[in-house]
């Protein structure tokens, strides 16, 4: 760049421009080739990342599908005492709402009110049906005629539950709690407390898998980064090669194997080491699921301890034995601590993976090795409680965050190492 003064202080191009105005016009000009670069990229996170989570937090509070189609009743609502039957105006309100209600959107917010109260959608619409042949006032005692379940205190204490716009209802539902009339936390019925114990069941198989993913894929990563290389590249093609086989394939052949007729059981019945009728029970249960799902995330816990591994000298095992230390305790003291960034991103990877996981458990768990997550699934495609999903989906979202969050402050993201 040519450059000239028009001043003893001031430098200019040649064209006249001062130095200082075209390195900042050039400057500007990299930053927007380089933000071009990045936005395809920007444009995917938040559509594919960013955008549903936020759809997933707004559905996990969304509660107005019902207060759209009852807002006469919910304004009406506030002045019952929530003891006993409500007064005719309530009655009266909600004959309003239901005969004006687009039966679209009725049908609608009645599969949310089945969601606190069951029998609420078969109500609802033959409500609308029979409410026809009501005249005019009163209401109470002929509503009451039409369908003796509007002389049932606990259907109209439930739209207690539903009377805001925006809920927690869901959240509480989650963890096995519920809404009152008066909008109080209380537990759920015993017969509904479902969720806390699988909450406990996938953090506990969760935890189970990253353990034993670990305690196997530590001595195989060790092996891969210490052997010579032409022996390494072809182990490392078997640990790569599930990537290459679909995933149900993998689940299916394991079925084959587990189950009580199957391939692992003749084995051990051939070999006298159990009695035929003594057969070992994993399948559709917890057993299997815990062997299908750490056999499946393995390799997620054996690259980053492998690539982290590969880059430790082993000129420090030798000189700490040089030093005067056993090959076990250079190994405890010198070895495995730079070893830990591996072992953090592999437990965080293989955890987080797990604790989402419902495809094995689908399949291979059965009704006793089930987690949350097809319980979401379950909720997302059968009962369309899209509301309570979502607030399960969130849970496991903070779940996520809150691991990051120890993991940083026992150890230091900045100290986690893929390679």
């Amino acid at each position: 760049m040519a450059l000239a003064t028009t001043q003893p202080d001031v430098l200019t191009t040649a064209d006249g421009v001062p130095l200082k105005v075209s390195m900042q016009r050039s400057l500007r000009r990299a930053r927007i080739k380089a933000f071009a670069l990045v936005a395809p990229l920007l444009i995917f996170i938040l559509i594919a990342f960013v955008l549903p989570i936020g759809d997933l937090l707004l559905y996990s509070i969304d509660d107005r599908q019902v207060n759209a189609v009852l807002p006469r009743t919910f304004e009406n609502f506030e002045t019952w005492d929530r003891e006993g039957l409500p007064d005719e105006e309530l009655y009266a309100a909600l004959f309003e709402d239901i005969t004006t209600a687009d039966k679209t959107a009725l049908g609608r917010s009645t599969t949310r009110m089945n969601y606190e109260k069951s029998g609420y959608s078969s109500l609802m619409r033959s409500a609308k049906r029979k409410f026809k042949k009501i005249e005019g006032p009163p209401y109470k005692e002929q509503m009451i005629k039409a369908d003796k379940r509007w002389g049932d205190a606990s259907y109209w204490q439930a739209l207690g539950a539903m009377k805001d716009e925006y809920t927690l209802g869901y959240y509480l539902n989650a963890i096995d709690r519920r809404y009152d009339a008066f909008k109080n936390v209380v537990l759920q019925p015993e017969d509904r407390r479902v969720y806390l114990f699988l909450w406990w069941r996938t953090l506990l198989v969760s935890f189970l898998v990253t353990l034993f993913c670990l305690l196997l894929a530590y001595p195989v990563s060790h092996l891969l980064a210490t052997i010579p290389l032409r022996y390494s590249n072809l182990l490392m093609i078997c640990v790569l090669l599930p990537f290459w086989t679909s995933l149900l394939v993998r689940i299916t052949a394991w079925i084959v194997m587990l189950q009580q007729q199957g391939v692992i059981n003749d084995v051990l019945v051939a070999s006298h080491i159990i009695g035929d009728d003594s057969r070992l029970p994993m399948m559709f249960n917890m057993t299997g699921t815990i062997i299908v799902m750490v056999q499946i995330l393995l390799p997620f816990m054996i690259l980053p301890l492998y690539s982290v591994m590969k880059t430790i000298p082993p000129s420090y095992m030798k000189a700490a034995m040089n030093l005067g230390a056993t090959p076990f305790r250079a190994f405890i003291r010198v070895y495995m601590p730079q070893t830990f960034p591996g072992v953090g991103a592999g437990v965080l990877l293989v955890f987080i993976v797990a604790i989402g996981y419902f495809i094995t458990p689908e399949l291979v768990g059965g009704k006793d090795g089930r987690l949350i997550g097809n319980l979401i699934a379950y909720h997302m495609k059968t009962t369309l409680n899209w509301g309570l999903a979502a607030a399960m989906g969130v849970y496991l979202l903070a779940a996520t965050f809150v691991l990051y969050w120890i993991y940083d402050k026992l150890v230091g993201i900045d100290k986690m190492k893929m390679g």
